[in-house]
């Protein structure tokens, strides 16, 4: 049984992801921890689908979706991560609990999943890591969300290599701000450090065709829009000075 895994299905790109790959693998598995969402989603698709109502901060969920590869003997085709979160503010206004759990989801989680899915996966399979524009600097007062993605960057590029033999593709999304519940998550818990407006503002699905496109073709990153594109090249070029100069006048305007 060929199968496609997604975690964070139960919203914006995760569930654009299952839209997207929908009737093209013999089953998908979804993976998010709001039980009633995933149910939603699989009456909306038409491929066989396997919920699992997950909270990846626990240990325990990677048993469960490890005994069920195992069980099924199933081969992972896709394995799409997508589970995570962010919270705009300073070291000192963010819980440390928030912080050790974005740490958990965005970038412990990530890699237990590749981890747990790798075995299960043959020549053509590939790995798609949500990663963001944030990577590209360090930013004050969103410091824990943009340093995991980072991680997530570092990281994808790095398992690439190590997969070329095994001719598995890894491609990491870095997407700027996208119509998704991510803003209702990130300004609860200090939105005097958010900034005033969001745009460009790419639509969900169009990033995700995108990163999708880009995954088949075997590409290592996938970055949608030229607005993107451009702070991609200028975190290359700009001190980190006048990086974060730059961020924290985008959060006064």
């Amino acid at each position: 049984m060929k199968i496609a895994i997604v975690t964070g299905a139960s919203s914006g790109m995760g569930r654009e992801f299952c839209r997207i790959m929908d009737n093209e693998f013999d089953a998908l598995w979804i993976i998010a921890r709001r039980e009633n969402r995933l149910i939603e989603l699989k009456e909306q698709l038409k491929t066989p689908c396997k919920i699992f109502p997950l909270d990846l901060a626990k240990k325990e969920s990677f048993e469960v979706i490890e005994n069920a590869l195992k069980k099924e003997n199933a081969e992972v085709k896709c394995l799409v991560n997508c589970a995570g979160f962010g919270v705009f503010g300073r070291y000192d206004e963010v819980s440390d609990q928030t912080q050790q759990d974005m740490i958990d989801i965005n970038v412990k989680a990530l890699v237990s999943m590749c981890n747990i899915c790798l075995p299960f996966m043959n020549k053509g399979g590939r790995i798609i890591n949500l990663c963001s524009s944030s990577s590209f600097f360090p930013l004050a007062e969103f410091n824990v969300y943009a340093s995991t993605k980072a991680f997530v960057s570092s990281y994808s590029r790095a398992l690439s290599v190590e997969l070329k033999d095994r001719k598995i593709a890894v491609t990491s999304v870095s997407p700027g701000w996208v119509e998704t519940e991510f803003f209702t998550h990130a300004e609860k818990n200090n939105a005097k450090h958010a900034p005033k407006y969001y745009k460009p503002m790419y639509s969900t699905k169009r990033v995700v065709e995108k990163a999708y496109k880009d995954s088949k073709k075997g590409k290592r990153e996938s970055i949608c829009g030229l607005f993107v594109k451009t702070h991609k090249i200028l975190g290359k070029l700009l001190p980190y000075s006048v990086a974060n100069f730059m961020w924290k006048t985008e959060l006064k305007k």
